[in-house]
């Protein structure tokens, strides 16, 4: 069931406050990945994942409607998301760069599905692509986990504008 309340009353409303106010909230950063048609890979950088339930298993994270790889992202059925180690803020910068081969010098495997699944992540959760909200400027993705592994390291942070790293790994 997808209900939706009234919206409130129209104000004017300060957007760069706002993101500034939502940078507050420290984040998790993952790299969502993909294989289109043709079998070329395709990633992204999201701060925007969310766990929704254990059963069935349900994770969320959503994408801009004005992004390019929304098309690709709506019609494919599976998707990656790998939660970057603290070690690799650079995978985060490169799949959230504008470069055409965000995969160049990057190590990966392959999921049972054959998505990328990045080498060295904190945890990876291979998704059925269920279903898909648009809400705002933004079109949330509700993943059903079918296969997750995890290490036992630091993850990679982001909080007001900044990549952080844990002092110490997770025993």
């Amino acid at each position: 069931m997808h209900t939706r309340s009234p919206r409130s009353e129209k104000r004017e409303f300060d957007t760069r406050h706002f993101r500034d106010a939502l940078s507050q909230f420290a984040t998790g950063v993952t790299v969502i990945t993909t294989r289109l048609a043709d079998g070329q890979f395709l990633g992204l950088t999201a701060s925007s994942f969310n766990s929704v339930s254990l059963d069935p298993p349900l994770i969320l994270w959503s994408l801009g409607t004005a992004a390019n790889s929304l098309p690709v992202f709506s019609g494919n059925s599976h998707y990656v998301v790998n939660i970057l180690s603290g070690e690799q803020a650079w995978l985060a910068e490169q799949f959230a760069s504008r470069k055409t081969d965000r995969f160049a010098g990057v190590d990966y495997t392959l999921s049972r599905t054959g998505h990328p699944i990045l080498t060295g992540a904190s945890a990876w959760f291979e998704c059925h692509n269920r279903s898909r909200y648009p809400e705002g400027d933004h079109v949330i993705f509700v993943g059903e986990v079918e296969h997750c592994e995890f290490t036992k390291q630091a993850p990679l942070v982001f909080h007001s504008g900044q990549f952080l790293r844990p002092p110490v790994d997770i025993k």
